[in-house]
């Protein structure tokens, strides 16, 4: 027994030790509690998430802004494999929280269905086989907002089975699942239901600010990390008459970034074990620019200040613009503006720049977009009916049809920055 004893902790020790020395060798991260507060570690190095989401973003800003970490929502995202993206995070010297597709129940899955469980296990399985020993791995986050349109609990279940193969298989990541907010009916069920997880994931947008306040009320008093965060959510805004959200401007996002960050995570030293912001690319969800922090031509947008402002405790060395007002003939957003078809309208939009470079002023015109989706999934972007360069101040029609539309201004540096802004307006007679 003693003999036995003794080689069981060579072997260890042999095994640790090649966890720190060798690069190639997966990493051990776990969360431990000390003195009442959480942390995951990685190779018993203490390591706070300062990350985004990510899956086929810049990867190497995500460094030269100052983050440690990535999170993604599948494995495979259509453009990049699994492992494409792992290397290039360990290039970059980031950690993936990897994200394993999980059917959702508003997509028809049906959760009473042992057969379709059961494959869906499987199919995990096949996915921590392949990755679970890359040195850049962090975690598996299974399933993204599951709770989302979702009634039945037993999706829960699933989740706490797919853990424990998880926990058989690898010995060396923790696991988690990504909530929709956060609600003390599914943190209850989760606590008896749902144990084997290592720590819970909570993503809220505009709301973000009474997170505390959330997490009380649910009653959870454990570890979590805040996966989702960022642009106040366009169910979260104030709409036209004709009901067109009224999005932030860049500027505006800059300031709530800031604000929430401070308020909701960086608040909570205890149990809150760092955040991924959302979302580091660019994507199509109401508009070309609600969610995304770099523009469709790749430019920087003043989020990615912010984040790099909260990631380095620094603004950066050379700034996005900072877009001051949109206007339509003299109306923002808010005034509810409609036009006449092909009406001549001016637009105006006031930028300074922070080095006094040179702006280029990019100006279009969409339709609003009617392709909608739910909780992130896919939507069509509108149709560009103008795109104009010019000056700050431009003389524009109106399209002829009627209907609903958006003018969008992107303001450059001819540096890789930008700001944005667009304001809805509606075609009547």
């Amino acid at each position: 027994m003693v003999l036995a004893v003794t080689l069981f902790a060579a072997c260890k020790s042999k095994t640790d030790k090649q966890q720190v020395t060798d690069p190639s060798a997966p990493k051990k991260v776990e969360v431990k509690s000390k003195d009442g507060k959480y942390r995951l570690y990685v190779n018993n190095e203490e390591f706070y998430i300062d990350g985004a989401g990510c899956e086929y973003g810049n990867i190497e800003k995500l460094t030269e802004h100052g983050a440690n970490s990535f999170r993604t929502w599948r494995t495979e995202n259509g453009r990049q494999s699994c492992k494409e993206v792992l290397d290039l995070a360990q290039k970059n010297g980031l950690m993936v929280m990897m994200g394993l597709e999980i059917k959702r129940e508003r997509h028809g899955f049906d959760y009473n269905n042992p057969d379709s469980v059961k494959a869906q296990l499987e199919y995990v399985r096949s996915e921590v086989v392949k990755y679970k020993d890359h040195p850049a791995l962090l975690g598996w986050g299974i399933g993204n907002e599951l709770n989302l349109g979702a009634a039945n609990p037993k999706v829960w279940d699933a989740v706490n089975e797919i853990s424990k193969m998880i926990h058989q298989i690898d010995l060396n990541h923790p696991t988690t699942t990504m909530l929709a907010g956060i609600g003390k009916t599914e943190i209850d069920y989760i606590k008896t239901n749902c144990t084997d997880i290592d720590f819970i994931c909570i993503q809220m947008y505009g709301d973000i600010v009474n997170l505390q306040q959330r997490i009380a009320d649910a009653g959870w008093n454990g570890p979590y990390v805040v996966t989702e965060w960022g642009a106040t959510g366009h169910w979260e805004v104030r709409t036209t008459e004709w009901g067109a959200p009224i999005e932030e401007t860049s500027a505006e996002k800059q300031n709530s970034f800031l604000h929430r960050y401070d308020v909701a995570i960086a608040s909570d030293t205890l149990h809150c074990m760092g955040s991924y912001a959302f979302l580091w690319g660019q994507k199509q969800e109401r508009t070309p620019t609600w969610y995304g922090m770099f523009l469709e031509s790749g430019e920087e947008t003043e989020i990615v200040d912010a984040m790099h402002k909260i990631w380095t405790g620094n603004w950066p060395e050379n700034r996005c613009p900072a877009l001051d007002s949109l206007r339509i003939n003299g109306k923002q957003a808010f005034d509810n503006v409609y036009l006449k078809p092909s009406e001549k309208f001016e637009a105006l939009a006031a930028a300074h720049d922070f080095e006094n470079d040179s702006l280029t002023y990019r100006w279009e015109v969409l339709l609003e977009s009617t392709d909608l989706g739910w909780g992130g999934d896919f939507e069509s972007r509108p149709e560009t009916l103008l795109h104009k360069v010019g000056d700050p101040k431009m003389s524009l029609e109106a399209p002829k049809t009627l209907g609903n539309y958006r003018l969008f201004v992107y303001v450059t540096d001819g540096k890789g920055h930008a700001a944005t802004a667009n304001i809805p307006f509606c075609v009547k007679k």
